[in-house]
């Protein structure tokens, strides 16, 4: 009797409980100087252990609760935390404004609940960039760049010094979706990849996913960064910017209407031309590039806002009339955001990307332009559903128009250069996605979804088929909007955690990716003229499929964090070009293109402190990267160019007092792959040289020290001021940038190496400024 009266009673409880009316509580989280909306925010429950939730990339946040009274805690990291205590008695619209932490130097900064998303989160293998961060590291020329700072995390490595790519857990630099307000930018890089696109004051949140990245995002297989622009200030009238040596940079934000609309514009310069100009020899060279973010806001109610976003930068590089090159890349977006009720996010977007690159040659009678571009139509439409505190629902579509012109060679009249132009390609990528963030239990999360993608290959124009010798066997012409070819991808998405104890989890993932558009190259570095192609009847979509596990571990109260991620990635249809192939206007490339398959592994260690006087992290990678097509190396597996063995970064930022700081990075990394000569023979009294094996030699191993300091003057009610002093390869290591071979000029039978450095000591200094 007394076994069947707990039974009934338990029943009634769940019945009870599961008819308890619930409401829900949503809204904004903003910054509240200026009106920023916060990405990332935690809100949790003090009644409620484990239930909570987190503002998404727009700052929203919805949570279902039943009816009661609660105590919420947000918290942000470089916010002061907040708590606020509401009656939920019926569905409730809270906007949060969060005020910055103040700067101390204790060792521990006020924050009572630090943010331990590492911990808890199912998502493996992401990065949030701390743009306060980014401004203490030490880089060259002094300007700060969100994509250096990102090449110094585990699992990310630079192409080289001197080169735009960057190489993500084995994949090649092509591999990588960069995404600036939801636009693609297709070359992130200022002078041959000295400098990033991304002014560092136009930025508001950066994040890197290099494992296996979440349902909504695809295109790429190795990683995607999502970086988000300010929106500007809609509280007051700002200023700020700052004076280096080669470069300047001005950003101004403004109200449109108070608390209801704002607008952002920065702007950056270098002038180097200017200073060449001095010079009798070099006054009609020219070197530069310029870059100019825009963005604005306006909130229509309170339940919609809109966006527009753009970007627009260039470089120029000329010798007087007889040679120059520009490119730069264009983006634009507009979006919607509309909170369509308590438990409803809707975002929609419209967006423009261009890319694009041209040669100006001019020599005797023969004058003639090279361009070439790529450019984007794109819509994307997004919705998130907050089914409960366990289940977030995420779900859209996305269709993007890619025009590709591969090369066009114009003449002027009376020019020996005959003119040609290498067919226009057009294509259709088309998606729909669903995923869902579930929390089963208090220790268990999982995010789970599928991606399926869709790739038209359209015309008009002429499309060859080719055998495996690279001789057309057939050709055959298609009329505009004609399908040529269709490839159809499920790429399904999974990420696991389990909670060991309160600071530590164990994850494991898995998920495939798919890519359509390819970049060939053959010149052993990026550069802007790397030739992009779309998969066609002749190039199949590049697919790989990553598993990886990890621990993550916080200490000390979410001080440290520590991490350790192991991975497996293996790839089908990449693509390596024949010995000898011309990349660049050559409109049958695509018969001298070779397809295999890749792998790459490795386990990657992060050690990271968030607070306290010193910050900073240690990080390092042991890998391996490698391909295996059957033309090249006897069909054997061959290291890819990006392999490298082990990859070490020290980061460390000091806080000597509230005026002075210091910082300090030392990398060093394994040096690429690469194809060197075997030997050499003669032919009419010339030296060839004999390559044998691909990517059987390496570069010397690459090591470098960058130091910095800023001194912060007097803030006044109005107006701020620091300097930034930096010193980029403190002890002058000549890294080498190239390495060519030449016979000895004194000893015929022998052959010299000549390595070729780009820089020594470079030491930068540059004056900031607030309004």
């Amino acid at each position: 009797m007394l076994r069947k009266t707990q039974i009934i009673l338990l029943v009634a409880w769940g019945i009870s409980t599961f008819a308890q009316p619930k409401f829900t509580i949503s809204g904004n989280v903003k910054d509240k100087k200026n009106g920023e909306d916060v990405i990332g925010s935690l809100i949790t429950v003090n009644e409620l252990n484990g239930v909570g939730t987190a503002t998404n990339a727009y700052g929203f946040y919805s949570l279902t609760l039943p009816k009661g009274t609660y105590e919420i805690k947000i918290t942000s990291l470089g916010y002061q935390s907040m708590t606020q205590k509401i009656n939920l008695d019926s569905n409730i619209v809270l906007n949060i404004p969060l005020s910055e932490e103040s700067k101390q130097l204790e060792e521990v900064v006020v924050n009572a609940e630090r943010v331990d998303r590492n911990v808890r989160d199912a998502q493996m293998g992401v990065q949030q960039l701390d743009m306060k961060e980014i401004n203490k590291i030490p880089v060259l020329m002094g300007e700060r760049d969100v994509l250096k700072t990102m090449q110094l995390l585990p699992g990310i490595k630079s192409a080289g010094e001197g080169t735009s790519g960057f190489n993500v857990r084995g994949g090649g630099s092509d591999q990588n979706l960069i995404l600036l307000d939801e636009a693609p930018v297709y070359n992130a890089s200022h002078l041959f990849g000295f400098f990033s696109t991304f002014n560092s004051d136009a930025i508001k949140d950066a994040q890197v996913y290099k494992g296996v990245m979440p349902a909504q995002y695809g295109g790429r297989l190795s990683s995607v960064m999502d970086i988000k622009m300010k929106e500007g200030n809609n509280q007051k009238f700002g200023m700020n910017g700052g004076i280096g040596l080669i470069a300047s940079r001005l950003t101004i934000e403004c109200p449109i209407v108070k608390n209801k609309g704002s607008f952002l514009i920065s702007g950056r310069r270098t002038y180097i031309d200017q200073f060449l100009k001095l010079s009798p020899e070099f006054k009609d060279n020219s070197l530069y590039f310029y870059d100019l973010n825009m963005k604005a806001n306006y909130q229509i109610n309170a339940k919609n806002k809109v966006f527009l976003s753009g970007y627009f930068g260039k470089d120029a590089i000329g010798l007087g009339s007889t040679f120059g090159i520009d490119w730069g890349n264009a983006t634009a977006t507009l979006r919607w955001n509309s909170n369509l009720s308590s438990k409803w996010f809707s975002n929609t977007s419209l967006i423009y990307s261009n890319f694009n690159y041209q040669i100006k040659i001019k020599s005797g009678k023969n004058d003639f332009k090279i361009v070439s571009k790529i450019q984007d139509l794109n819509f994307k439409q997004e919705f998130t559903h907050y089914l409960n505190p366990q289940n977030t629902l995420k779900f859209g579509v996305n269709i993007i128009h890619h025009t590709i012109v591969p090369g066009e060679l114009s003449t002027s009249e009376g020019s020996g250069v005959k003119p040609f132009k290498i067919e226009d390609r057009y294509s259709l990528e088309n998606a729909a996605f669903v995923s869902n963030e579930w929390k089963p239990t208090e220790k268990l999360s999982i995010n789970y979804g599928l991606r399926l993608s869709a790739f038209l290959v359209m015309g008009s124009g002429n499309f060859a088929t080719y055998d495996k010798d690279g001789d057309i066997t057939s050709t055959k012409k298609y009329t505009s909007g004609q399908v040529v070819k269709n490839y159809f991808n499920p790429e399904p998405r999974l990420s696991a955690n389990y909670m060991l104890s309160a600071n530590k989890s164990v994850k494991a993932s898995f998920g495939r990716s798919v890519q359509n558009l390819h970049v060939i190259n053959n010149s052993g570095t990026d550069n802007p003229t790397d030739v992009w192609l779309a998969s066609s009847n002749n190039i199949k979509p590049g697919i790989a499929d990553q598993v990886a596990v990890g621990y993550f571990q916080n200490f000390k109260d979410n001080t440290y964090e520590f991490s350790v991620e192991t991975y497996y990635k293996y790839m089908q249809n990449q693509l390596d070009y024949k010995n000898g192939t011309v990349v660049n206007g050559n409109e049958n490339l695509e018969a001298s293109l070779l397809s295999g398959v890749g792998r790459a592994y490795g386990i990657e260690f992060l050690m990271k402190k968030k607070t306290g006087r010193l910050t900073g992290w240690v990080g390092y990678t042991l890998s391996r990267s490698e391909r295996k097509i059957d033309e090249i190396n006897n069909g054997s597996w061959y290291a890819a160019r990006q392999d490298r063995t082990h990859d070490i970064s020290v980061v460390a930022m000091y806080e000597l007092s509230k005026r002075w700081s210091i910082s300090a990075t030392w990398v060093y990394n394994t040096g690429n792959a690469v194809t060197f000569p075997s030997g050499k023979y003669r032919i009419d009294d010339k030296v060839q040289f004999y390559y044998t094996e691909r990517n059987g030699y390496r570069m010397p191993s690459y090591h470098r020290l960058d130091l910095g300091a800023t001194y912060t003057g007097k803030q006044h009610k109005r107006f701020q001021s620091s300097w930034t002093f930096s010193i980029y390869n403190a002890y002058a290591r000549m890294n080498p940038y190239t390495i060519n071979f030449r016979e000895d000029p004194n000893d015929a039978s022998k052959t010299q190496a000549v390595q070729t450095s780009l820089f020594g000591i470079v030491p930068a200094v540059t004056y900031n400024f607030k309004f």
